[in-house]
């Protein structure tokens, strides 16, 4: 029993510590995601849509819940914004050539259709999005890629 007191009193105090270290936080302003949303012709629906269900792992700009400020939630929360910047990010959309525009709107298409986003472990804390919406985007991004579609 006094071993198992001794570990719980040193996760206690790990747990503790690990609030003094915050990940870096993504909090650009929101206009950098007005070249992708202009370019793309985003509706008021479409563009409520994006900001409700993708830019937090998909810009520069996230949303951050208040658990997202205790650890280790935050480096958790930090990790799937990379992964999600890492794959597609429409703070840089200015910067993707044509042909890589026309397969990130392919593969938001493919990822909502196959229900891989958003990701199941996003939902759990925010509104999943309805399948109403998903017909919304996908409808939306197949426009969209009809001034990228090189073929």
């Amino acid at each position: 029993m006094r071993i198992i007191k001794k570990i719980l009193i040193v996760l206690l105090i790990a747990l503790i510590l690990i609030q003094f270290f915050r990940p870096e936080k993504n909090d650009a302003a929101y206009r950098e995601v007005v070249d992708f949303e202009t370019e793309t012709k985003v509706s008021k629906e479409v563009a409520a849509i994006l900001k409700a269900q993708c830019y937090d792992c998909h810009s520069n700009k996230s949303e951050y819940p208040w658990y997202a400020e205790v650890a280790p939630v935050s480096f958790w929360i930090n990790h799937h914004i990379e992964e999600g910047n890492e794959h597609f990010n429409v703070s840089k959309w200015d910067t993707y050539n044509d042909k890589k525009k026309d397969h990130k709107l392919d593969e938001l298409i493919e990822e909502i259709e196959e229900g891989k986003m958003p990701l199941h472990s996003y939902t759990w804390m925010h509104d999943a999005m309805t399948q109403k919406e998903k017909e919304v985007l996908i409808a939306w991004a197949k426009k969209a890629r009809e001034n990228y579609n090189l073929e």
